[in-house]
């Protein structure tokens, strides 16, 4: 039985603990899928996943902005490319039939608005109808919590960005 792992909360770590889960994965020999929402696709982790044969990595079209300034027809576009997104993995989960899924940043695409609940349920069903599925996010909506098998809270309680104002490092947080 595949088992649905969130991980969220406002600290460092959780595509990292999901691209471990991922490694792990390819380390025995299975395929994988991660596919990863509203980000820029360019981290150092999507970069060395795609050197192994066994991993399909599918990045959105990055968002540009940040939402809570975009104007509602900017939000629009970016809920239909993100919904699009979704169908999109949908169907490559279908025809790859990874072991191990990753949905990076779904669950802060769903808060936000900029995903619509019905593309994620759909994708979330056929990934864990595949294999084990992780959900990734700063916040997530209560519906997924409550479908989660792990659900990991990831919280911040030092971080050079906060003390310091240190930029995001190369090969370190991206």
């Amino acid at each position: 039985m595949n088992r649905l792992h969130v991980y969220t909360g406002n600290g460092k770590g959780k595509t990292t603990a999901a691209m471990g889960l991922a490694l792990r994965s390819l380390g025995h020999g299975n395929a994988v899928l991660v596919a990863q929402f509203m980000k820029t696709g360019n981290s150092g982790e999507l970069a060395a996943l795609r050197r192994f044969e066994n991993a399909e990595v599918m990045t959105a079209e990055p968002v540009k902005g940040f939402t809570f300034r975009m104007d509602e027809a900017q939000k629009a576009l970016t809920r239909g490319q993100q919904t699009a997104f979704a169908a999109a993995v949908t169907e490559a989960v279908a025809r790859l039939r990874p072991v191990t899924i990753v949905l990076d940043e779904m669950g802060i695409a769903l808060t936000a608005g900029m995903l619509e609940e019905a593309a994620a349920r759909a994708l979330l069903e056929a990934a864990l109808a595949s294999g084990e599925t992780v959900v990734t996010g700063r916040s997530v909506p209560p519906w997924l919590e409550e479908r989660a098998d792990y659900l990991s809270r990831i919280t911040a309680e030092k971080h050079p960005y906060m003390s310091e104002r240190l930029p995001a490092r190369e090969g370190v947080e991206w």
